[in-house]
């Protein structure tokens, strides 16, 4: 996939979880009887606006995010004393405020369920490592990680490349010789020799000639590639494909949320490798690599981004929805609400903190790929 292609595909990809997302506030708002100011996709400044009802809707020139302006979020004497104050957020009951929090992070599960669903019904790519059914269809053996810096890499090799034979020696696998484990022992034992890869890069023939290195696997030399065997699962009629979309939400959630558990104790303990945070130019590049999977491979990415997204916007963090689910717990517990001037500086300094560790990660991922 070209680097434009790519960029547009992530665009288009980012664009609609966040539309999803702030769709479901704005609907939930509607549906309260709140009102809703505006509702944006993408930031400032303004491309297009056309103004509907009490609502303006923007299209705006940065694509990296999107918002909904929802009467009385941010605390004013408008909004809580005002002539329209009956319908602020801040004067609704608690379980209203919750709701509306809470239906962007459900509409993003629901939207990974639906992508699933979809994703089900054309067939999705599937390992033999984990997928122990015989019905897989269209099985070859794919590269699924190229590590940094290694011969595999500057070979010119790519994540979804398939490899259709490895040659050292008088040795060449092909066919169903052609496994993860048999390419594995003769790469590892090919040291000081070259290696001849033949691929499918897109369709595409090509060939390769290299050498292992050391350092790259501990114990032995390698080229710096990991493989599996990966075929397509047979396409599933309608009520089973909602069956298999549910079970794969349901498990995809519980793994996103056992890993940010993981990361955020790795950080208390001082043992996070931040390497492995990736911001937008990062999730770029992994959205290229999938979509090199197919198209219901780049579906089943796009959900698991949709629910890391529902899932970090839970976090008690001042500007995220949990941050705001916590300031709502607070003032149920105490029977009052928070100054209006605490809040709002707590989501102002959280939304400066959460822009600038964007920045930061961006930073790092150009970093990485300039000096990679």
């Amino acid at each position: 996939m070209s680097l434009v292609i790519t960029i547009v595909t992530f665009l288009i990809i980012l664009a609609a979880l966040i539309l999803v997302h702030e769709f479901g506030h704005f609907s939930f708002a509607k549906m309260f009887g709140i009102r809703v100011d505006e509702f944006g996709l993408g930031f400032p400044p303004e491309i297009k606006s056309f103004q509907k009802g009490e609502t303006k809707y923007a299209i705006n020139f940065l694509p990296l995010g999107g918002y909904v302006k929802i009467f009385g979020e941010t605390i004013d004497d408008d909004s809580s004393s005002g002539p329209d104050s009956s319908r602020s957020f801040v004067n609704k009951s608690k379980w209203v405020q919750a709701a509306v929090l809470v239906a962007g992070i459900f509409f993003n599960i629901l939207f990974a369920f639906v992508l699933f669903t979809i994703g089900s019904l054309s067939g999705l790519p599937a390992s033999t490592d984990t997928y122990a059914d015989t019905s897989i269809k269209n099985i070859h053996l794919s590269l699924t990680e190229i590590k940094p810096k290694s011969p595999a890499e500057k070979a010119g090799l790519h994540v979804g490349d398939i490899l259709l034979s490895v040659q050292s020696g008088a040795v060449t696998l092909t066919g169903n010789q052609l496994t993860p484990d048999a390419a594995q022992q003769l790469i590892g034992g090919s040291a000081g020799q070259s290696i001849k890869i033949s691929y499918s890069d897109n369709g595409q023939k090509k060939d390769v000639t290299l050498q292992t290195a050391s350092g790259i696997v501990e114990g032995k030399p390698a080229v710096g590639i990991a493989m599996s065997l990966i075929g397509t699962e047979p396409r599933l009629s309608f009520l089973k494909a909602i069956w298999r979309g549910a079970k794969l939400t349901g498990i995809t959630l519980k793994e996103v949320v056992l890993g940010l558990y993981q990361f955020f104790s790795q950080i208390f303990l001082g043992h996070a490798d931040m390497s492995q945070v990736s911001g937008f130019v990062g999730i770029a590049g992994m959205v290229g690599d999938a979509s090199r999977f197919g198209f219901a491979y780049l579906l089943s990415f796009a959900a698991l981004i949709s629910l890391n997204l529902a899932v970090i916007n839970l976090i008690p963090f001042p500007a995220l929805d949990g941050g705001r689910l916590l300031f709502i717990l607070i003032e149920a517990v105490k029977g009052s609400p928070i100054k209006a001037r605490t809040a709002n500086i707590a989501n102002s300094v959280g939304f400066a903190l959460l822009i600038a560790l964007m920045i930061v990660v961006t930073y790092h991922d150009i970093a990485k790929l300039i000096f990679k």
